[in-house]
């Protein structure tokens, strides 16, 4: 066993700069009042002397803890199958790290982690949450903000707060937008989803069909709308029949392929509510003989990579920049922290009430 070493403290930092403790504190901690010139031989001296400060003690002095919550509102099975949620986290990571701050990774697969999380963002660990994933029954939305964690959402919000104050927020599929201080980031689903539709219907493709994602979340009603956007010009495209619902996997995208080939052997195309479903619908294509684009055009959603260029053939898809998204999301939290940021204690602001929504691109390779 090695011995521990001592580590340098703040009286020795004082020390070397000639300076009072206090003094270093309040530079080490961010602090105002302290002329440049000391305040660059207190930097000096913590450089030489190695000095790290302590957390604990500096969270008593700055009501900050440099470390967001991310809360996927998804179980751990599904976070790390899906390249989505890796493309997120990295833009969040990076954006984090930039600003020195840490990442806490919290799952929520069912009440029992539900309440478990709200009680971790009410204990003060963190500074604040960035929530993405969420299902239109989740009681997430209200239980963080009963909490009072300065929060930004990943995806337009399903809900409208109707319980007042102190309320749970209630879901809907009304359509009917947030309640007022919700800040989110998203991509223009509907807008990427007339797009894919657009250009199928624009190669001559009728029988247009669509696999959707999980209908508890915006961003599949968002895309489902968007093809029902297009579609609703197209003699015959209202035919329910080429609507199926999936789930967002490959699993679910096969199963949705072999019940719509039962239901509507003529279809020509297909938009799939993102590049995994489409995956799936490539396997069973190629099972059941059709060729992809000549029989059969599949577009879909996201432009994983690799996903995307690797699939059989390279997919046609809508990009959306879904690390960009996460480093988005981040900042604005940030942003509102130093906003809200008072070296006296006062509590953060949470960040500035809105949403941004990111543009989407169609990317055309042999799938369609």
């Amino acid at each position: 066993m090695t011995e521990a070493v001592s580590r340098p403290t703040l009286e020795a930092v004082a020390a070397r700069a000639g300076v009072s403790r206090a003094t270093v504190s309040r530079v080490v901690n961010g602090g105002d009042g302290v002329r440049e010139p000391v305040a660059e031989r207190v930097r000096q001296a913590v450089a030489e002397l190695g000095y790290v400060p302590n957390q604990a003690a500096r969270s008593l002095v700055t009501r900050r803890h440099d470390a967001v919550a991310v809360v996927i509102a998804e179980p751990e099975t599904r976070v790390f199958a899906d390249p989505f949620f890796a493309l997120q986290l990295r833009g969040i990571s990076k954006e984090l790290t930039a600003h020195d701050n840490q990442l806490v990774l919290l799952l929520t697969e069912g009440r029992d982690d539900h309440a478990r999380v709200a009680r971790y963002l009410a204990g003060g660990h963190v500074d604040g949450a960035l929530v993405f994933s969420l299902h239109l029954d989740d009681p997430l939305p209200g239980l963080i903000r009963q909490v009072g964690v300065p929060t930004v959402f990943g995806g337009r919000p399903g809900w409208s707060d109707d319980g007042g104050a102190d309320g749970p927020a209630r879901a809907t599929r009304t359509g009917r937008g947030p309640g007022p201080g919700v800040v989110y980031v998203d991509c223009d689903n509907r807008g990427g989803a007339r797009a894919a539709v657009r250009h199928l219907v624009d190669l001559g493709r009728r029988r247009v069909a669509h696999l959707t994602g999980a209908l508890d979340q915006t961003s599949a009603v968002d895309r489902l709308d968007g093809y029902r956007d297009v579609m609703g010009e197209v003699p015959g495209g209202n035919d329910p029949r080429l609507v199926v619902e999936s789930d967002f996997t490959p699993s679910g995208g096969e199963r949705a392929m072999r019940e719509l080939l039962g239901r509507c052997p003529d279809v020509d195309a297909v938009f799939a509510a993102n590049d995994l479903t489409a995956l799936g619908a490539l396997r069973v294509l190629r099972a059941s003989g059709r060729r992809v684009p000549e029989d059969v055009a599949v577009i879909g959603f996201d432009d994983m990579l690799p996903v995307a260029e690797e699939a059989d053939p390279p997919l046609t898809t809508v990009r959306q920049d879904i690390e960009e998204m996460g480093r988005l999301m981040a900042r604005l939290l940030l942003r509102g922290l130093a906003d809200g940021r008072d070296r006296t204690g006062a509590p953060a602001t949470p960040p500035p009430a809105g949403g941004v929504i990111l543009p989407t691109t169609l990317i055309r390779r042999t799938s369609a």
